[in-house]
This record gives C-alpha cells, structure tokens and sequence, in this order.
C-alpha cells in the first residue's frame, strides 16, 4: 500500500501513456485490415486509442506464422532450461513497466488502480513466472510392461493454441493462458476482448523484448465475427482456450466440431454461493469474506459469491455486519487508490445491470453514471437476481432454516464454479464442502486458491479442462506413447 501513488500522479501517468493500435503479428505491429476501434475511458467516456483491428485474412496470416513458428522448433524444441530463462526475462519486464501496465488496465476496464496495482500486475507476474519455473520440474512417464518392452509416456506441445480472453481481468486471464501454454512449447494467438486490447498488445511487445520468437505469441484485437469466429473455425488451429460467458463458449465448441475437432477448454459463467451455516462463529469475519467476494472488481468477476444463502438463525447479525462493512467500500474514479470500486466496463453493461435495480435494496440500488456502488437484496430462490449471473456489485440474500436446504439451493443452479462454506463445526462444513457441485470451494474463507491449485467449473460453468497448477500444463500439452521393443529378435516364439 505504501507503494502506491496519489491520485493526481497515476492521472498524469494515464495522460502519458503511447498505448499500442495494431495486432501484433510475426514479431512485430502491424496495421490491421478490419475497421478502426475505438477504445475508451468507461470512467470518462474519453478515447484511449483508436486501434486497427484484425480481420478473417489478419488471422490466417498469424495462424501461418505460428504453424511456421512452431514448426522450425526455435521455441517447441528449444530446451527447457531457455524457454524458463525467456519467461524470466518477460517476468522482469514486466516488472519494470509493472505501473504502465496497471494504468493502462485501469484505464481501459475501469477496474480500481489499487487492484491494479496489488492483485492483477503482480499475479499476472508470478502466474507466468512460476509456469517457467515448472518447464523443467514436469517428468514425463514409463508404464509397467515387464522385460521385453519398454514404454515412454511423452507430453509434447499441442502445437498453435487460439487463446480468447474476457474484458474483466485482461491481463491476469492472459497470464493464466500463456503462462502453461508457452511453457509447453505452443505458439499461442490472443484475441483479447474488444473492450480490454491494450495490455495484451504491450504484453506482445515485452514478450519479443524478451526473447520469445517471431510468431510465437501474438496479439489479434477485433470483435467476435471477425476475429473470434474465424480462429474457433480455423482448420490449422490445434486448441482454443476461452474464458467468457457460457453463451459464447458454446460457439467454440459449435466451431470445433464444424472444423477440425480441435481441443476446446472453457471456464465460463457462475452463480456462486456463499453458504453460512447455523453454528457460522466469527460473523465479522464473515462478513468481510462475503462482502469481498461479492463486491471485489466491481462483481465483475466469473466467481464472485452473488448468492448469501444465510441461516435463519445467524441472518440477522450477519446482515448488521456486513452493511457495516460495505461503508467502507467506496465507489468512484478508477484511478483514485482510495476506491474500490470503478467504474462497470461499457454502456451496454450498465444497461443489462441496471435491469437488476428494482424494488428496495438493504442498501444501495442506484446507479450513478457508470458507477454502482454496493448493493444488497433480499430474495426468495425463484427471483431473477438469485439464478442469472448480473456480473455487478449486487449481492442477493436468501433465508434458509436447515443445512440441507442450503446444500439444495446451493446446488439449484446450471453452474458449478465456486463456492464458500463458513460454520464452526468442520465436519459439517467439509460434507457440505463435499456435496456442493463446484469446481471450488473454499470454507471458512473466500477465494479461488492460488496458482498451485486447478481452477475451472462444473456443468455450464467450464469445459474440457482446468486453469492454474500443474493441471494447467495438460491442456496444452498431447500424451503420446513411445513403445519399445526389447525382446531377442532370435526368439521366434515370442513375435505375435
């Protein structure tokens, strides 16, 4: 915290930055041939850029570039030692334009600059470092096959990867896609969303300062039709990895089978609970996790817990302490560090979460501008706010009188992404833990686990494999069997 800067100082940085205006392929800008796109300010409505975007002929180049990339092995067969070494060197590159990299995603997604600054930068950082540090701490395998054969199980890259990347978390999604796919040894091509292109366009630039080689990693900004669309059919992409809204990775999925049956993984929409149980102690602790995780980045966020499903018996206190908290959460200019709080991403986003604010908030329930500060209602399980994914700062509470009506309404969702448990008795808590259906759920606290730990959904929430850890790897990677014959040649008998 002490780090970080005043108001007026990251205003002067923002009005500083030369931020990026073309796709980055081959190692280099260049001027796209789809329309001008204008990027800008939500907090403001000011112009950023305005940015050449790629079109349906931009990818096939960049798809060609990257099979040829992948193809000559200066980076798929480069030993693991220097793909580790390159990514180290993006690490610190990184680091040293760590504060250009925070304005300019602040700028561009109305996120909060002390997120920015504390969460984002530095673990878009360490993702990608600690992938390179696991390039050469990844064993590969033999099975058991007896004396006459040996077997070699071999992970190889699977080759050119199209990554698509969400407008809320710009550059640590990024992070989370070419940390493992870079390290594997894939050519990755990124379409960032068309409201967040920049960071992923510098990201480009420090990636070749840094040693990785031509087409290797690039950059495609551009809308859905013309970018999206074009590399989810592409029949020289090997794998897609998309994070977004369910809806849009059905597409994907829609586009492989269509194509090349390429590999399709998706982490997609939630509807998260948090569960606090009847035995909950601590509630101001509880408190704090659940306005954190309904608030943080705006709501803005794939697993923000936006369902409060409360024992009757604890409601009332809980409920006291968490309208407490929310005072604290303060609402406003992104770049101001006392806020944490921005502004939502676009006009159209307002509007759809805007759609929301009806009847009487516990507190809350008026936007302002582009803004919406934190905002809670009570809801029965069968209301809007309680089943869709609003992606704002609104949290719904439903009342429950017994665990296993929690358990029940927890799971009354076609997501299963994550979850969170807070009860004092720790059997009760890890059954429940147990028989939410979630690919994470985290008791007594909030949180997506780290790194180390496999991120992704069950049902609508997720698709064909896990974010983070070393599970990561395998979605980049193909298995392939190497069998060796080591029996006497001179024995007939044993030739089948």
């Amino acid at each position: 915290m002490s780090d970080l800067l005043t108001h007026a100082e990251y205003q002067a940085l923002a009005g500083d930055l030369n931020p990026p205006r073309s796709p980055f392929i081959d190692g280099k800008y260049h001027t796209g041939r789809g329309a001008v796109m204008t990027t800008t300010n939500p907090a403001t409505g000011a112009v950023i850029a305005e940015i050449t975007t790629a079109n349906a002929d931009d990818v096939d180049l960049a798809v060609e570039k990257a099979r040829e990339a992948f193809d000559q092995g200066h980076w798929s067969k480069m030993d693991p030692d220097g793909r580790k070494d390159v990514l180290i060197r993006l690490c610190k590159l990184m680091t040293r334009n760590r504060r250009e990299l925070a304005v300019m995603e602040s700028i561009e997604s109305g996120k909060p600059i002390l997120d920015c600054e504390t969460i984002d930068i530095p673990e878009a950082i360490h993702t990608i470092k600690w992938h390179a540090e696991a390039i050469d701490k990844i064993y590969d395998q033999t099975a058991p096959t007896g004396d006459d054969a040996l077997s070699i199980i071999v992970r190889e890259p699977s080759g050119v990867v199209a990554a698509v990347l969400p407008w809320n978390f710009p550059l640590l999604m990024l992070a989370w896609k070419i940390g493992p796919a870079l390290a594997a040894g894939c050519s990755v091509i990124v379409k960032p969303a068309e409201q967040t292109s920049l960071t992923a366009l510098r990201m480009a630039e420090l990636a070749a300062e840094a040693g990785v080689p031509r087409g290797v990693f690039q950059v495609l900004p551009g809308d859905g039709p013309s970018v999206g669309e074009p590399l989810g059919l592409h029949m020289d992409i090997d794998m897609v990895s998309f994070t977004g809204s369910t809806e849009t990775g059905r597409r994907f999925l829609r586009y492989a089978a269509d194509s090349n049956l390429k590999k399709v993984v998706l982490e997609c929409g939630g509807k998260n609970p948090a569960v606090v149980l009847a035995d909950a102690e601590n509630l101001d602790l509880v408190a704090g996790h659940v306005v954190n995780a309904a608030f943080w980045n705006m709501g803005e966020n794939c697993s923000a817990n936006s369902r409060l499903i409360v024992h009757k018996d604890v409601k009332a206190e809980l409920m006291d302490k968490i309208t407490a908290r929310v005072r604290d959460w303060k609402t406003g200019d992104p770049l101001d560090p006392a806020n944490h709080l921005g502004a939502l991403i676009d006009g159209e986003h307002q509007q759809k979460v805007a759609g929301y604010l009806t009847g009487e908030a516990v507190v809350g329930g008026a936007m302002e501008g582009p803004y919406l500060a934190p905002t809670i209602y009570e809801v029965d399980k069968t209301d809007a706010r309680a089943r869709e994914e609003i992606f704002g700062p609104i949290l719904s509470v439903i009342e429950v009188a017994s665990e296993e009506e929690a358990i029940e309404l927890a799971n009354d969702t076609e997501y299963g992404l994550a979850a969170s448990v807070f009860g004092t008795n720790i059997r009760k808590s890890i059954r429940a833990a147990r028989a939410i259906r979630a690919g994470t759920v985290t008791v007594n606290c909030y949180g997506e686990g780290n790194i180390t730990t496999p991120f992704g959904g069950y049902k609508q929430s997720g698709f064909g494999g896990r974010d983070n850890g070393i599970h990561a790897h395998d979605q980049y990677t193909e298995l392939k069997t190497i069998w060796i014959d080591l029996s006497d040649p001179n024995d007939a008998d044993k030739i089948t």
